[in-house]
């Protein structure tokens, strides 16, 4: 994933050790209250949702039974469709097994005005009934536009209207890292001599 046009890191969120250790601790707080395996789907949003509910899965099933991982593409249920691009890439949706009485876990790259999520909730009960949806960020940023909270995150942070957090993925971008970026300030244009100003100048040396 290359840095959007006009933005410059301002900071560094997390890098592969922190990222690890913080998807690690998320692991634990899912399986505290997710003890079933059987019972428990983890769905993650398309892109990088995916492969991060996949790690989560490795994770709570260390040594033993990991959870059912299953992929959502939300393209077409978004209500913001027609500003996106006349022609939009879908990624494909798979729910692996039944989610009827189960509980699942949505699990998102970054939390942001909650209109992601919506559009995954409603794509997912298109699927079956679960028992119970949960909701595994890894960044939450704020700017809610919806009622909408995250049941499980790896970090909050404040942030502006400004600017962006970008998670890059080994899966997806060759690298683990989560980026703060912020629009860079153009620098200002270089002053042009106004005619005649330097023969003037010449004229009084």
């Amino acid at each position: 994933m290359g840095m959007p046009p006009g933005y410059r890191v301002r900071q560094e969120l997390m890098d592969r050790e922190r990222l690890g250790r913080t998807l690690n601790r998320m692991a634990h707080e899912i399986l505290e209250r997710h003890p079933d395996m059987a019972h428990t789907v983890l769905v993650g949003v398309q892109t990088r949702g995916v492969p991060l509910a996949r790690r989560l899965a490795r994770l709570m099933g260390a040594g033993g039974t990991q959870p059912r991982v299953g992929a959502l593409d939300i393209t077409l249920y978004r209500d913001d469709l027609t500003t996106i691009a006349a022609h939009p890439v879908l990624k494909g949706t798979d729910i692996p097994t039944s989610i009827d009485g189960r509980t699942v876990v949505l699990v998102d790259d970054v939390l942001y005005t909650g209109r992601t999520v919506r559009a995954a909730l409603d794509e997912l009960v298109d699927f079956g009934r679960p028992s119970r949806i949960a909701l595994a960020v890894l960044v939450d940023r704020g700017h809610r536009e919806l009622p909408i909270r995250a049941d499980y995150v790896g970090k909050t942070i404040t942030t502006t209207s400004h600017e962006i957090v970008q998670v890059m993925l080994e899966e997806e971008d060759g690298e683990d890292r989560v980026l703060l970026l912020e629009k860079g300030t153009p620098s200002p244009p270089a002053r042009r001599p106004r005619p005649g100003a330097a023969a003037r100048r010449k004229g009084r040396s």
